[in-house]
């Protein structure tokens, strides 16, 4: 018995030298063109040198350095990990089963997450801002099996749960009495502004990222209304108050414009959907440099889909509300250049399909480098990071490519080729 273990310890060992090799190799990827995330040129016959998880150097392409490994993407596009800063990974999915979520534990929650992961991974998007679940913190328990290798899956950036008024647009309503919903499902419900920081500090303390506060009421929530303000302005004030204080962002879920300009006021770093953002909110927004995280394409599956599946009258009826008027402020706010970063709602519309807004954004204002700026360099400034979203010396060795060029039709990135993420190839 003694001498089994002894030959499994020395298996384990083999294998976490070979893992450890194979993270530590150097990389020497030739690209085809290469978008680098920040700049607005492409540039040619560019190698990336790749030690580790890291970016060591990118410059014009010549011997391969010794003891490296040559990666010949010459016959394809490079650009940075494509970075979602609204998925909802851990989590059912959007339904006609309004009970979903509390049929599913925990532990079956997470496995689900998993599988998410992987294909939002496989799609090119390497990292992601997970903007909450209604069971709370299994993204916190996905992000860290991510972290520890344990599951594929791309860089998550967690919330938690939701922030939310007792029966508001974060908590699941309209399946039991919402006090009788299981405590794990309610970790984020506020009544008063001294709640919602107490609410904060928890969340914080148990491993989210940064905050999502639901300022309105939402569209795919039974009995609130996405216009309809929710937490109140001293409400949002104690959550950003508490959140700042620990170096912490905080984006508010507001397609109403009284609860966007309440949140902005109050001093959140971005706003989710943005739906119903009249001309004066925009340019509070542009004044506050606050981001707005518009999902301008999950409006067509929800009117599509949820019309053949019976999801609920309620949801669609705001659906329509809100589609169409919201593509009108995403066109205004690229005018009047406000902060935008690539945000798709994932999870209301299947994972591994987030690249299906690319076209949207650029069907309504932006150029193709903008859209893909936004899913780079840009959405990395919003996350407040400096280790993804571009190819730079010192970033993540975070890449994908296409063979197509997605500056002549953007829909090449709904058909990623290859995706590296920290230096190894996923696919």
């Amino acid at each position: 018995m003694r001498r089994v273990r002894q030959r499994h310890l020395i298996a384990l060992l083999a294998a976490a030298f070979v893992a450890s090799s194979a993270s530590a190799q150097t990389r020497y990827v030739e690209t085809g063109r290469l978008i680098d995330g920040v700049a607005d040129t492409v540039r040619t016959n560019q190698c990336i040198t790749i030690e580790a998880e890291r970016i060591k150097a990118i410059a014009p392409c010549g011997t391969t350095p010794a003891g490296a490994t040559r990666l010949d993407w010459s016959g394809f596009t490079v650009l940075p990990g494509l970075i979602d800063l609204h998925t909802h990974l851990s989590d059912l999915g959007q339904s006609a089963d309004l009970a979903a979520p509390i049929k599913a534990s925990p532990a079956e929650t997470v496995l689900v997450g998993a599988r998410n992961a992987r294909v939002t991974l496989d799609a090119g998007f390497t990292s992601v801002r997970d903007v909450g679940t209604y069971r709370g913190l299994t993204d916190v328990t996905l992000r860290n099996a991510i972290e520890r290798g344990d599951v594929p899956g791309p860089r998550m950036w967690v919330a938690g749960a939701y922030l939310t008024i007792p029966k508001g647009g974060g908590e699941l309503n309209g399946v039991v009495p919402n006090e009788e919903l299981p405590p794990d499902m309610r970790l984020g419900v506020a009544a008063t502004p001294e709640e919602a920081a107490t609410k904060t500090t928890f969340l914080l303390d148990h491993g989210a990222d940064f905050i999502k506060a639901i300022a309105p009421g939402a569209v795919l929530a039974i009995g609130t209304e996405p216009g309809a303000p929710e937490l109140t302005a001293d409400q949002l004030r104690a959550i950003v108050q508490v959140a700042h204080a620990r170096a912490k962002k905080v984006t508010a879920h507001a397609h109403g414009a009284i609860g966007i300009r309440n949140a902005i006021i109050a001093g959140v770093d971005s706003i989710e959907h943005a739906s119903l953002a009249d001309e004066a909110t925009l340019q509070l927004a542009k004044k506050h440099g606050t981001w707005l995280a518009m999902d301008i394409y999950n409006g067509d599956y929800i009117e599509d889909v949820g019309t053949k599946e019976g999801w609920p009258a309620e949801y669609l009826r705001k659906n329509r509300e809100t589609t169409d008027a919201q593509r009108a402020a995403f066109r205004r706010a690229v005018e009047l250049g406000v902060n935008i970063g690539y945000a798709t709602d994932a999870g209301v519309y299947p994972h591994g399909l987030n690249a299906r807004q690319f076209r949207n954004m650029v069907k309504y204002g932006m150029t193709p480098m903008q859209a893909i700026q936004s899913a780079t360099g840009r959405a990395a400034v919003e996350m407040g990071r400096d280790d993804v979203g571009a190819i730079m010396p010192g970033r993540y060795a975070d890449l994908v490519a296409v063979k197509a060029d997605p500056l002549t039709d953007i829909t090449a990135l709904e058909k990623i080729d290859r995706v590296m993420k920290g230096g190894v190839i996923v696919r």
